[in-house]
């Protein structure tokens, strides 16, 4: 191996190329090819030859994404061209005003649209010179913003030096956000390590983004989305699309739900899609964006004096909404953990009248404020229960009452408290409770853990009302005669749960423990311990620096496995279960796996398969399956009445292939 100084300038050179080509595969492509670990080599390798020859780092090198604090923090940045903002509209009706007023005013001509999500972040505008990011700038109020590229270059998503042949100059205008799982992963360890947390991922982005000090800034999940440009030398766009398809050509990133549409009528159905979507993006999103597509009939419309013609935002049914906190109650899940729950005076929010709302927890109880009597601000995403997200302090009375921790559980009347000091959760301490029981036994019960037909809502609640179960293991004892005691059980029905709950013995290691309800331990978490270990007794015998060395259990998961197998009733029930005759080991699969590195993704219903059935066929033949679709899906195997996946497959060219095509090759690899 060369070590000369030529040698070393090409190897360097060399690193870098390498890393911004994944960059590039990560950001813009969504198609990672090595793993964050092997990234993470590369960016060592380079750090270390740069450190050895400091002459020849350069302002793009990917080692320079955190550097010092700025001398001059947030200072005042000019726009070259204003960066106006949107006029909105709340309904079709005004969107088809908004159409109504473009026609006019292009009499004569026919233009075609884009229609993207309108992302709830930060604006922020990048300036490249000859390629390289020198300047990055807040939108502020859209004619002077603030100077923040330190902060900006320690963003991954943004390239320090544009791909290919570069414009002179180009000022790309576009989004920071933090992706919502990327939120909840922060917001989490940052309550585990009594750090600042964030109300939402918005806020996140903007305090992430203004810290005076880009190492702190380098720390959080940031992303960027291009949708604009603002100053522009030594390159022609036609079109906003041919501006989009120019960004990734160029190394930026842009969302993959942009869509072109040749009509309105099109860009209706796209907006309605959109707003369906919603729940389902990676990020918040509050509306969508629509542009003529045409520059040269932007040009045409012409602008107001704060906003563009040829642009407009089309705002989501609001999802939030004001009301009252008149009490407070307490859920217990089947980990023990006792859950605020604010009562409220109904209010309609998102379509739907909310009664209740989460308040997750009691740290953040405190951080909120809330008191029994405020007037608050909820939101609500999806089908989860709604939360409370802001105080109206100017509201209160001053007959508010605080929100304290219960001392008892408000189901069985045990202890509730702490298990570290260091821990978020209050917990109902007693094992038998049978807030517990039930959720643990319909879990356990569940189609992707032990999948015993049968055993619902109502038979687990009789079970545990009657006493006939007090932990897993009583499952197992259940006899005809037993069931029979119970309303709406009758000897057939019995002796099919029986036959379940017999079958739910065979269905091996990993499946067990996902059932057992280990916190943290998902379906990927449980296959993983199970093929690393293979039985329960290894497992149970591992200790903590064993289980946290294995690839892809982190050290909160490695911590609760083996806290939870050091319990002496853990023990206990997995001998009683033993004893049962449950299958307490994990074969390797056998035979060839025609179909590793490929990922599948099930939509809608299968004919012949249950969806279980078909992902482990796929795992059997050395594939993987996956719930969501990305770019890195290679297929996607659609049922009858496919839901949001078969849409995210067409939008990113993935394969689709129906259940036949799927038994097909899966018989041949076989």
């Amino acid at each position: 191996m060369g070590t000369g100084p030529n040698f070393l300038a090409k190897r360097i050179e060399r690193l870098r190329k390498t890393i911004r080509h994944h960059d590039y595969r990560y950001y813009v492509l969504n198609q990672p090819e090595i793993s964050d670990a092997e990234y993470d080599r590369l960016m060592g390798e380079l750090k270390s030859l740069e450190a050895q020859a400091p002459r020849l780092v350069t302002k793009d090198s990917p080692t320079q994404r955190v550097g010092g604090v700025p001398d001059v923090a947030f200072r005042p940045v000019r726009h070259a061209t204003s960066m106006l903002s949107l006029d909105n509209t709340f309904s079709e009706e005004e969107l088809i005003a908004w159409h109504q007023r473009v026609a006019k005013g292009l009499t004569g001509a026919h233009p075609t649209y884009t229609v993207e999500p309108k992302i709830d972040g930060v604006g922020l505008a990048l300036t490249y010179e000859r390629g390289l990011l020198v300047q990055a700038a807040t939108r502020g109020d859209g004619t002077t913003g603030e100077e923040v590229t330190a902060n900006a270059k320690t963003v991954r998503a943004i390239p320090l030096r544009l791909q290919g042949e570069s414009p002179r100059r180009l000022e790309v205008r576009g989004e920071v956000f933090m992706a919502l799982a990327d939120f909840k992963r922060y917001n989490d360890a940052a309550k585990r390590e009594g750090g600042e947390t964030f109300a939402n991922p918005r806020n996140a982005a903007a305090g992430s983004l203004r810290q005076k000090d880009p190492r702190i800034t380098a720390t959080r999940p940031l992303r960027f989305f291009a949708h604009s440009y603002g100053a522009v030398e030594g390159i022609e766009f036609e079109t906003h699309w041919e501006f989009l398809d120019s960004c990734q050509r160029l190394g930026l990133p842009i969302t993959e739900h942009a869509s072109r549409c040749a009509s309105f009528e099109e860009v209706r159905k796209r907006c309605r899609r959109l707003e369906q979507l919603r729940d389902r993006l990676e990020y918040e999103a509050d509306g969508a964006v629509v542009k003529v597509n045409e520059l040269s009939l932007q040009r045409r419309l012409g602008m107001t004096f704060k906003s563009p013609r040829w642009a407009i935002a089309y705002k989501f049914t609001a999802l939030q909404a004001t009301t009252q906190v008149v009490g407070v109650g307490h859920s217990v899940g089947r980990t023990g953990a006792v859950t605020p729950v604010a009562s409220l005076k109904p209010v309609a929010c998102g379509g739907v009248t909310i009664s209740s709302a989460t308040l997750h927890n009691y740290d953040e109880v405190k951080r909120l404020g809330v008191r029994i009597g405020d007037w608050v601000v909820i939101q609500r995403a999806g089908d989860v229960i709604p939360q409370v997200v802001k105080v109206i302090e100017s509201r209160r009375t001053g007959h508010e009452r605080a929100i304290k921790p219960p001392a008892k559980c408000p189901v069985c009347g045990g202890d509730v408290a702490k298990e570290k000091e260091a821990e978020v959760a209050y917990r109902c301490i007693n094992p038998l409770c049978p807030a517990q029981l039930i959720r643990l036994v319909l879990h356990f019960g569940s189609r992707n853990a032990m999948d015993i037909e049968g055993l619902g809502d109502v038979v687990v609640e009789q079970l545990v009302a009657q006493q006939l179960i007090h932990d897993l293991a009583d499952l197992y004892r259940l006899a005809e005669q037993d069931l029979l005691k119970l309303p709406l059980f009758a000897k057939k029905k019995a002796q099919k749960l029986l036959d379940a709950v017999q079958a739910s013995k065979a269905r091996g290691l990993a499946r067990l423990l996902y059932g057992l309800g280990i916190r943290h331990v998902g379906e990927k978490a449980a296959r993983d311990l199970a093929e690393q270990f293979g039985s329960m007794d290894r497992l149970m015998d591992a200790d903590l620096a064993t289980v946290d060395a294995m690839r892809g259990i982190g050290s909160v998961v490695a911590e609760a496995v083996v806290r939870f197998f050091r319990r002496p009733q853990t023990r206990a029930l997995i001998k009683r279960l033993e004893a049962a005759g449950v299958r307490m080991t994990q074969e390797a699969p056998k035979g060839p796996r025609p179909l590793a590195d490929q990922t599948f993704v099930f939509t809608g219903e299968l004919a012949h398969l249950t969806r279980p059935q078909a992902e482990a066929l796929v795992r059997q033949l050395g594939g993987a399956a996956s719930s969501s679709v990305s770019r890195e899906t290679d297929y996607v195997v659609v049922g009858e009445s496919p839901g949001s996946k078969f849409e995210k497959a067409k939008q990113l060219g993935v394969k689709l292939i129906d259940e036949a095509a799927f038994l097909r090759m899966t018989k041949a690899a076989q």
